[in-house]
């Protein structure tokens, strides 16, 4: 069932103050999509708690999780643009679906991510002898992002997009090395035969990708990301948008694990990329 026809089915069974919530939702669903959870509780006449225990009833993670689900139902959007977005959607509405969607993506993320495997995806980057982050098609644009936050790092690092430069790296790299694959769908065929290969060579596969994946089961450790969104339809927009965070969290992790010599040596790279910048004194020079 859709969330709508989930509310629906559930009014018989609602506390009196949880299907006051729900039928404020059911009224004006397309404005419930937007609204805070100060804005709905007033209009339903209920406390914010209420809202809170109407969202868990209806078998979703909090507010956010349930507006994502209560978008997700009411339209089936338009092909090759997002999920949430109406062709007749006006730039204010697209541009709040956008941000409310990406808001409640990453919520999500963050709320699912198992911190037990972030700590041991950095035990795995900060023992690494080599670290190689592939992608294709929109992750390779994290990839990338990757790169260039762990080409800072003493430790070597190779990025590409080009398959058959992927599975030479594979055959070349070996125990002690660890690849980084990052898919959304984790069902792309080369990517799975990367892992497959990587792992051939006793290397260590971590895997950024959706749960129970077929890149996920061929991975070494898998990082999850449960965002629902069909990238064989629509354009990857909050799938992207958390995949480049948990990039953040990892260099983090990377960062705070070598401790402070290590960072005293990002210093150093900062310092020294210092000079490719104009100074503000002469921006505001130029400006005068």
């Amino acid at each position: 069932m859709t969330m709508l026809e989930k509310i629906q089915a559930s009014l018989e069974t609602l506390s009196k103050s949880e299907r006051k919530v729900a039928q404020a939702i059911l009224a004006v669903p397309g404005e419930a999509i937007h609204a805070s959870i100060a804005t709905l509780a007033k209009q339903a006449d209920v406390s914010e708690p209420t809202v809170n225990r109407f969202c868990h009833r209806m078998q979703t993670k909090g507010f956010p999780d349930f507006k994502l689900q209560l978008a997700q139902s009411l339209a089936n959007g338009t092909p090759y643009v997002s999920r949430d977005i109406d062709e007749n959607d006006s730039v204010e509405v697209y541009s709040g679906k956008i941000f409310e969607s990406a808001l409640a993506g990453l919520d999500r993320a963050r709320s699912t991510l198992d911190a037990a495997n972030v700590n041991r995806a950095v035990d795995l980057l900060t023992q690494a002898k080599k670290i190689a982050f592939f992608g294709l098609g929109a992750s390779a644009a994290v990839a990338h992002d990757a790169m260039n936050k762990f080409f800072r790092f003493n430790v070597p690092v190779i990025c590409s997009d080009d398959i058959v430069m992927q599975r030479m790296c594979c055959i070349n790299s070996t125990e002690g090395d660890v690849m980084v694959l990052i898919s959304h769908t984790g069902r792309t065929k080369n990517l799975v035969e990367l892992a497959q290969l990587a792992r051939e060579n006793d290397v260590s596969v971590l895997a950024i990708t959706s749960p129970n994946s077929p890149l996920a089961r061929e991975a070494t450790l898998a990082l999850t990301l449960d965002v629902p969104e069909d990238t064989d339809i629509y354009m990857p927009m909050v799938s992207r948008l958390a995949q480049l965070t948990l990039i953040d969290v990892l260099a983090t992790g990377f960062t705070l694990r070598r401790g402070a010599k290590f960072r005293d040596n990002l210093r150093r790279v900062k310092l020294a990329l210092k000079e490719s910048r104009l100074d503000k004194e002469d921006l505001a020079a130029v400006r005068l």
